[in-house]
């Protein structure tokens, strides 16, 4: 199938490479982009020419303020940028016919499609189809999707949706499951997808909370039963507390519905709540590293300052959220450092999971584990495990 691609970045490039093992791609970008196999072009009308389906992959972007590494509890509710959205259909719709689907990937909010977009693409068909997919496992996660979203006009599993589908089973398993809604539905599966994730870490988190404040309490064993309870608990998932979430997605899908709380009067808001609450277990920790750096007088250093491991993505990053709480909140005593390239004495904050077990810490040294796996051995340190203080001295 020919295929054209707008916005080759850093998802739409991974994606468009999968697509592009199986079919033949042409993708275009505003930024110079090297794909591995496939073909760039120079203009709209070049990657739309004579192409069966053209996907849509541009950012909706909030002020970089707000992406989620700094606090934005304090910032006024905003919506999405949809202009980049707007100004690429206004121009796809020039050189598209009824002969080609139009297939929206970016995230919006519920309703946009139907208020703000269709208009533009009159001479296209058009279906919604937002991705599940992540930072760091873009070719894995499109090869093995938790599920297909599509959003049709109507809802039902229309001929472009069956089209679209097939498409999809030349890289994907035919038992892969797929949820068909309007456009409004799939707008919230997968908005409210994100938005479910943040809402089971922010809890873990404060249950974490709890332990660490209230004491003789492991936070790990409270959080096993409930990710055990798999009745009316959806899974094991996000059920290990520890930094908070974050990444490109998350926080700002979160500061775009509290918007949408506020423009629809519901009268309250989760979102605000966990947007506060991530902030709130951010300046929890930094607490707890404060606190323990006046008792040796050490430094403060935070391994792992991306927002997860195994990524230089550094969008949302709880990393730096928790070092900007220990300056700001602090004083400038308590500058932070990240990643050093030779390990210092200090006190350390393990901030991915798993990641350091190898590190080089020096005699001396403090560890605060949020994420209660990493053991000492013989080393001569002092690690806490955060969040619990049932074996806590």
């Amino acid at each position: 199938m020919k295929i054209g691609f707008i916005g080759v970045g850093k998802l739409g490039k991974d994606a468009a490479e999968v697509m592009a093992e199986k079919h033949e791609v042409l993708g275009y970008d505003v930024n110079e982009v090297q794909p591995e196999n496939f073909e760039m072009v120079q203009t709209i009308e070049e990657v739309c020419k004579d192409r069966e389906m053209i996907f849509i992959a541009v950012p909706t972007p909030h002020d970089p303020a707000y992406d989620g590494r700094y606090p934005t509890a304090h910032l006024p509710n905003k919506d999405f940028n949809y202009q980049i959205v707007k100004d690429v259909l206004t121009e796809v719709n020039k050189f598209v016919n009824k002969d080609q689907l139009v297939v929206l990937i970016s995230t919006v909010l519920p309703g946009t499609i139907r208020r703000e977009f269709i208009d533009l693409i009159p001479n296209g068909r058009f279906i919604y189809n937002p991705y599940l997919i992540a930072m760091g496992t873009v070719k894995w996660d499109m090869v093995n999707p938790e599920m297909v979203i599509i959003g049709t006009e109507d809802g039902s599993m229309t001929g472009d949706a069956k089209i679209l589908l097939d498409f999809y089973y030349t890289f994907i398993s035919e038992g892969t499951r797929y949820e068909v809604g309007t456009w409004d539905e799939a707008e919230g599966i997968k908005i409210f997808y994100n938005t479910f994730i943040s809402t089971k870490v922010a809890l873990v988190n404060m249950i974490q909370d709890v332990a660490e404040k209230g004491g003789n309490m492991n936070v790990d064993v409270v959080t096993g039963a409930l990710e055990r309870s798999t009745y009316r608990i959806l899974g094991k998932a996000y059920m290990t507390a520890g930094m908070g979430d974050g990444g490109g997605c998350h926080p700002r899908d979160n500061i775009a519905l509290r918007y949408m709380a506020e423009e629809l009067e519901l009268g309250y808001d989760l979102f605000d709540a966990i947007m506060n609450a991530r902030e709130k277990q951010a300046k929890n920790l930094a607490s707890r590293l404060v606190i323990e750096a006046n008792k040796v007088n050490l430094p403060i250093v935070i391994l792992g300052k991306a927002y997860k491991p195994d990524v230089h993505y550094e969008d949302g990053s709880t990393s730096i959220l928790t070092g900007h709480f220990c300056e700001s909140a602090y004083g400038s005593k308590y500058k932070v450092s990240y990643d050093p390239i030779e390990p210092i004495k200090a006190v350390y904050l393990l901030g991915h999971m798993g990641k350091h077990h190898d590190y080089d810490f020096p005699d001396g040294s403090v560890i605060v584990d949020p994420w209660r796996a990493y053991n000492k051995g013989d080393k001569d340190i002092t690690v806490i495990h955060y969040g619990n203080t049932r074996i806590r001295k």
